[in-house]
C-alpha cells in the first residue's frame, strides 16, 4: 500500500486537488512558482527556498500538510472520501 499526503484546511477538511505521493510533491501543487523535482532532490539551498515558499503558504491559509492512511477498499481515496 502507497501512502498519500494532502492538504487540511483548519476545519479539518481536505482540500481537492493537492494530493501527492510525498510532501515535496505536494508542496509543489501548493507553490505558485515553478521547483524542478530533480534540483530539490540535490541542492540544500534551493530546497530551502522551497521548503520557506510552501511554509509561508501553510501558514498564511491556516492548512497543513498531512499523512492519509492507506485504505483497505479499492474505491477509497485519501482521508476516507469515497467515489465511485
Amino acid at each position: 500500500m502507497t501512502t498519500t499526503w494532502t492538504v487540511r484546511d483548519r476545519a479539518g477538511r481536505r482540500l481537492p486537488g493537492y494530493d501527492g505521493h510525498s510532501k515535496v510533491e505536494v508542496g509543489r501543487k501548493l507553490v505558485p512558482a515553478y521547483f524542478d523535482a530533480f534540483r530539490l532532490e540535490v541542492s540544500p539551498s534551493y530546497r530551502e527556498l522551497f521548503e520557506r515558499a510552501v511554509a509561508q503558504i501553510l501558514q498564511r491559509e491556516a492548512w497543513e500538510i498531512v499523512r492519509c492512511e492507506p485504505m483497505s477498499h479499492p474505491v477509497a481515496t485519501c482521508c476516507g472520501d469515497t467515489r465511485a
